[in-house]
Protein backbone atom coordinates (compact mmCIF):
# COMPACT_ATOMS: atom_id res chain seq x y z
CA UNK A 1 0.00 0.00 0.00
CA UNK A 2 1.41 3.69 -1.00
CA UNK A 3 0.18 6.58 0.86
CA UNK A 4 0.25 10.08 -0.36
CA UNK A 5 -1.06 13.50 0.46
CA UNK A 6 -2.32 14.87 -3.07
CA UNK A 7 -3.82 18.48 -3.13
CA UNK A 8 -6.22 18.90 -6.31
CA UNK A 9 -7.26 15.22 -6.15
CA UNK A 10 -10.39 13.85 -5.74
CA UNK A 11 -11.54 10.32 -6.76
CA UNK A 12 -15.30 10.63 -6.45
CA UNK A 13 -15.21 14.03 -8.48
CA UNK A 14 -12.86 11.74 -11.10
CA UNK A 15 -14.90 8.68 -10.87
CA UNK A 16 -17.77 10.92 -11.76
CA UNK A 17 -16.68 13.64 -14.51
CA UNK A 18 -17.37 11.55 -17.67
CA UNK A 19 -13.60 10.63 -18.45
CA UNK A 20 -13.35 7.54 -17.19
CA UNK A 21 -15.79 4.40 -16.98
CA UNK A 22 -13.91 1.68 -14.99
CA UNK A 23 -13.44 3.69 -11.82
CA UNK A 24 -16.49 3.10 -9.96
CA UNK A 25 -16.91 3.26 -5.84
CA UNK A 26 -16.69 0.01 -3.99
CA UNK A 27 -17.65 1.24 -0.70
CA UNK A 28 -17.44 4.35 1.46
CA UNK A 29 -14.14 6.58 0.33
CA UNK A 30 -12.70 3.62 -1.46
CA UNK A 31 -13.06 2.97 -4.97
CA UNK A 32 -11.77 0.34 -7.94
CA UNK A 33 -10.59 0.32 -10.74
CA UNK A 34 -9.31 -2.02 -13.88
CA UNK A 35 -7.12 0.24 -16.49
CA UNK A 36 -3.61 -0.67 -18.09
CA UNK A 37 -5.13 -4.48 -17.60
CA UNK A 38 -3.92 -3.29 -13.49
CA UNK A 39 -6.50 -4.16 -10.87
CA UNK A 40 -6.39 -0.99 -8.61
CA UNK A 41 -8.01 -0.01 -5.12
CA UNK A 42 -7.86 3.49 -3.46
CA UNK A 43 -9.50 4.81 -0.77
CA UNK A 44 -9.79 9.03 0.27
CA UNK A 45 -9.58 10.85 2.87
CA UNK A 46 -9.09 14.51 2.84
CA UNK A 47 -5.72 14.90 1.22
CA UNK A 48 -4.66 11.80 2.10
CA UNK A 49 -5.00 8.54 -0.90
CA UNK A 50 -3.88 5.38 -0.65
CA UNK A 51 -2.93 2.93 -3.13
CA UNK A 52 -3.36 -0.50 -2.79
CA UNK A 53 -0.57 -1.89 -5.12
CA UNK A 54 3.56 -2.08 -4.73
CA UNK A 55 5.81 0.60 -4.54
CA UNK A 56 6.98 -0.31 -8.34
CA UNK A 57 3.59 -0.48 -9.56
CA UNK A 58 2.64 2.99 -8.35
CA UNK A 59 5.53 4.55 -10.08
CA UNK A 60 5.24 2.82 -13.06
CA UNK A 61 1.65 2.48 -13.52
CA UNK A 62 -0.48 4.69 -11.61
CA UNK A 63 1.08 7.80 -10.52
CA UNK A 64 1.54 8.31 -14.71
CA UNK A 65 -2.22 7.53 -15.16
CA UNK A 66 -3.33 10.32 -12.77
CA UNK A 67 -1.15 12.34 -14.04
CA UNK A 68 -0.06 13.23 -10.59
CA UNK A 69 3.47 15.28 -11.68
CA UNK A 70 0.61 17.75 -13.43
CA UNK A 71 0.71 21.05 -11.15
CA UNK A 72 -2.95 21.64 -11.18
CA UNK A 73 -2.86 24.41 -9.02
CA UNK A 74 -1.09 26.51 -11.07
CA UNK A 75 -3.70 26.21 -13.48
CA UNK A 76 -6.33 27.15 -11.11
CA UNK A 77 -4.24 30.15 -10.15
CA UNK A 78 -4.30 31.18 -14.03
CA UNK A 79 -7.98 31.80 -14.28
CA UNK A 80 -8.62 36.04 -14.29
CA UNK A 81 -10.48 37.37 -11.21
CA UNK A 82 -13.40 37.99 -13.46
CA UNK A 83 -14.58 35.40 -14.70
CA UNK A 84 -16.85 34.11 -11.77
CA UNK A 85 -18.22 31.04 -13.39
CA UNK A 86 -15.06 29.39 -13.78
CA UNK A 87 -14.19 30.18 -10.36
CA UNK A 88 -17.52 28.83 -9.14
CA UNK A 89 -16.89 25.51 -11.12
CA UNK A 90 -13.21 24.89 -9.68
CA UNK A 91 -14.72 25.26 -6.32
CA UNK A 92 -17.09 22.40 -6.97
CA UNK A 93 -14.80 19.88 -9.27
CA UNK A 94 -11.16 21.39 -8.55
CA UNK A 95 -10.27 17.50 -7.91
CA UNK A 96 -10.30 16.49 -11.40
CA UNK A 97 -7.11 15.34 -13.32
CA UNK A 98 -7.17 14.48 -16.41
CA UNK A 99 -6.18 10.72 -16.65
CA UNK A 100 -3.35 9.25 -19.14
CA UNK A 101 -5.27 6.22 -20.32
CA UNK A 102 -5.53 3.69 -22.77
CA UNK A 103 -5.75 5.14 -26.60
CA UNK A 104 -7.69 1.99 -27.93
CA UNK A 105 -10.48 2.17 -24.24
CA UNK A 106 -10.71 5.65 -25.27
CA UNK A 107 -11.51 5.32 -29.03
CA UNK A 108 -14.18 2.30 -28.41
CA UNK A 109 -15.16 4.40 -24.67
CA UNK A 110 -16.26 7.48 -26.33
CA UNK A 111 -17.93 5.67 -29.91
CA UNK A 112 -20.33 4.03 -27.01
CA UNK A 113 -20.69 7.22 -25.35
CA UNK A 114 -22.86 8.67 -28.28
CA UNK A 115 -26.15 9.65 -27.09
CA UNK A 116 -25.82 7.89 -24.49
CA UNK A 117 -25.19 8.39 -20.41
CA UNK A 118 -22.25 7.69 -17.70
CA UNK A 119 -24.14 5.25 -15.94
CA UNK A 120 -25.38 3.12 -19.12
CA UNK A 121 -21.71 3.40 -20.74
CA UNK A 122 -20.25 2.07 -17.61
CA UNK A 123 -22.62 -1.30 -17.63
CA UNK A 124 -22.28 -1.54 -21.81
CA UNK A 125 -18.37 -1.60 -21.29
CA UNK A 126 -18.30 -3.91 -18.00
CA UNK A 127 -20.52 -6.23 -20.33
CA UNK A 128 -17.95 -5.91 -23.19
CA UNK A 129 -15.15 -6.87 -20.93
CA UNK A 130 -16.53 -9.56 -19.21
CA UNK A 131 -17.85 -11.62 -22.31
CA UNK A 132 -14.37 -10.90 -24.37
CA UNK A 133 -11.59 -9.20 -22.37
CA UNK A 134 -8.85 -11.33 -20.83
CA UNK A 135 -9.90 -12.93 -17.30
CA UNK A 136 -7.37 -11.75 -14.61
CA UNK A 137 -7.24 -12.41 -10.30
CA UNK A 138 -6.48 -9.12 -8.22
CA UNK A 139 -4.73 -9.58 -4.89
CA UNK A 140 -7.82 -10.06 -3.26
CA UNK A 141 -8.09 -13.32 -5.25
CA UNK A 142 -11.34 -12.19 -7.30
CA UNK A 143 -11.89 -12.50 -10.69
CA UNK A 144 -11.39 -9.26 -12.98
CA UNK A 145 -11.85 -8.50 -17.07
CA UNK A 146 -9.28 -6.31 -18.81
CA UNK A 147 -10.48 -4.33 -22.00
CA UNK A 148 -10.90 -6.27 -24.77
CA UNK A 149 -7.89 -6.04 -27.54
CA UNK A 150 -9.17 -4.35 -31.26
CA UNK A 151 -7.82 -7.85 -32.64
CA UNK A 152 -10.63 -9.99 -30.30
CA UNK A 153 -13.01 -7.34 -30.90
CA UNK A 154 -12.79 -7.33 -34.80
CA UNK A 155 -12.95 -10.96 -35.23
CA UNK A 156 -16.72 -10.69 -33.65
CA UNK A 157 -20.19 -10.49 -35.52
CA UNK A 158 -21.93 -7.34 -35.08
CA UNK A 159 -24.92 -9.33 -33.58
CA UNK A 160 -22.25 -10.41 -30.13
CA UNK A 161 -21.97 -6.00 -30.00
CA UNK A 162 -25.30 -5.90 -30.30
CA UNK A 163 -25.73 -8.37 -27.68
CA UNK A 164 -23.75 -6.32 -25.85
CA UNK A 165 -26.49 -3.25 -25.74
CA UNK A 166 -24.21 -1.04 -27.99
CA UNK A 167 -27.45 -0.67 -30.62
CA UNK A 168 -26.69 1.25 -33.61
CA UNK A 169 -23.15 2.04 -31.85
CA UNK A 170 -22.16 -1.33 -32.65
CA UNK A 171 -21.26 -0.78 -36.40
CA UNK A 172 -18.69 1.90 -35.05
CA UNK A 173 -16.80 -0.32 -33.00
CA UNK A 174 -17.04 -3.04 -35.06
CA UNK A 175 -15.35 -1.13 -38.46
CA UNK A 176 -13.09 0.69 -36.17
CA UNK A 177 -11.44 -2.32 -34.28
CA UNK A 178 -11.05 -4.25 -38.14
CA UNK A 179 -9.30 -0.98 -39.35
CA UNK A 180 -6.66 -0.80 -36.09
CA UNK A 181 -6.66 -5.06 -36.87
CA UNK A 182 -5.95 -5.08 -40.27
CA UNK A 183 -3.57 -2.09 -39.56
CA UNK A 184 -5.11 0.55 -42.18
CA UNK A 185 -5.61 2.99 -39.32
CA UNK A 186 -2.27 3.13 -36.69
CA UNK A 187 -3.46 4.64 -33.54
CA UNK A 188 0.25 4.40 -33.06
CA UNK A 189 0.85 6.90 -35.27
CA UNK A 190 -1.83 9.23 -33.12
CA UNK A 191 1.04 9.73 -30.61
CA UNK A 192 3.21 11.66 -33.41
CA UNK A 193 0.90 14.08 -33.83
CA UNK A 194 -0.05 17.39 -32.81
CA UNK A 195 -3.77 17.93 -31.49
CA UNK A 196 -5.13 18.99 -34.67
CA UNK A 197 -3.64 16.12 -36.67
CA UNK A 198 -4.81 14.39 -34.58
CA UNK A 199 -8.18 15.26 -34.60
CA UNK A 200 -8.50 14.85 -38.03
CA UNK A 201 -6.64 11.47 -37.88
CA UNK A 202 -9.49 10.38 -35.83
CA UNK A 203 -12.15 11.97 -37.86
CA UNK A 204 -11.39 9.23 -40.28
CA UNK A 205 -12.82 6.54 -37.96
CA UNK A 206 -16.46 5.57 -38.83
CA UNK A 207 -18.61 7.16 -36.23
CA UNK A 208 -16.12 9.68 -34.92
CA UNK A 209 -17.35 13.41 -35.36
CA UNK A 210 -16.20 16.17 -33.98
CA UNK A 211 -17.01 15.75 -30.07
CA UNK A 212 -15.98 12.18 -29.90
CA UNK A 213 -12.59 12.98 -32.00
CA UNK A 214 -12.06 15.56 -28.95
CA UNK A 215 -12.91 13.52 -26.22
CA UNK A 216 -10.42 10.59 -27.38
CA UNK A 217 -7.43 13.69 -27.97
CA UNK A 218 -8.26 14.71 -24.68
CA UNK A 219 -8.85 11.91 -22.68
CA UNK A 220 -6.56 8.91 -24.76
CA UNK A 221 -3.89 11.05 -26.09
CA UNK A 222 -3.78 13.81 -23.13
CA UNK A 223 -3.51 16.89 -25.34
CA UNK A 224 -5.12 18.73 -23.17
CA UNK A 225 -5.78 21.82 -25.34
CA UNK A 226 -9.02 19.44 -26.57
CA UNK A 227 -12.25 21.24 -25.52
CA UNK A 228 -15.11 18.83 -26.66
CA UNK A 229 -18.47 20.42 -26.63
CA UNK A 230 -21.52 18.53 -25.86
CA UNK A 231 -24.71 19.87 -25.21
CA UNK A 232 -24.24 20.89 -21.33
CA UNK A 233 -20.89 22.12 -22.41
CA UNK A 234 -22.67 24.56 -25.34
CA UNK A 235 -25.58 25.97 -23.05
CA UNK A 236 -22.82 26.66 -20.66
CA UNK A 237 -20.69 28.85 -23.54
CA UNK A 238 -23.78 30.49 -24.69
CA UNK A 239 -24.70 31.51 -21.43
CA UNK A 240 -21.41 32.73 -19.60
CA UNK A 241 -18.84 33.12 -23.24
CA UNK A 242 -21.89 34.71 -25.28
CA UNK A 243 -18.35 37.38 -27.04
CA UNK A 244 -16.48 33.27 -27.02
CA UNK A 245 -14.56 31.42 -24.35
CA UNK A 246 -11.02 33.07 -23.90
CA UNK A 247 -8.78 30.14 -25.64
CA UNK A 248 -6.12 32.61 -26.37
CA UNK A 249 -5.76 33.36 -22.59
CA UNK A 250 -5.64 29.47 -21.30
CA UNK A 251 -4.02 28.27 -24.65
CA UNK A 252 -2.75 24.74 -23.95
CA UNK A 253 -5.10 23.24 -21.16
CA UNK A 254 -8.27 24.32 -21.82
CA UNK A 255 -9.40 21.05 -21.64
CA UNK A 256 -8.81 21.28 -18.18
CA UNK A 257 -11.04 23.94 -17.90
CA UNK A 258 -13.84 21.94 -19.70
CA UNK A 259 -13.40 19.13 -17.56
CA UNK A 260 -13.99 21.84 -14.53
CA UNK A 261 -17.46 23.21 -15.91
CA UNK A 262 -18.65 20.13 -17.22
CA UNK A 263 -18.50 18.64 -13.49
CA UNK A 264 -20.20 21.75 -12.59
CA UNK A 265 -22.77 21.55 -14.97
CA UNK A 266 -23.76 18.25 -14.27
CA UNK A 267 -23.40 18.51 -10.33
CA UNK A 268 -23.03 21.96 -9.59
CA UNK A 269 -26.69 22.64 -8.28
CA UNK A 270 -26.88 20.14 -5.84
CA UNK A 271 -23.22 21.09 -4.25
CA UNK A 272 -24.02 24.49 -4.17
Amino acid sequence: MIIKRLKDFDIQQISDSGQCFRLEKAEENRFQLVAKDKYLEIEQKAEEVQFFCSEEEFEEIWKVYFDLETNYGRIKESIEEEDEYLKKAILCGGGIRILRQDLWEMIVSFLISQQNNIPRIKKIIRTLCEKYGESRRNFRGKEYFCFPKAEVIAQLEEKELMDCNLGYRSKYVMRTAKCIADGSFSIQNLWEMDYKKAKESLKQLYGVGEKVADCICLFGLHQIEAFPIDTHIKQMLEKHYKKGFPFKKYQGYAGVLQQYAFYYETYGERKD
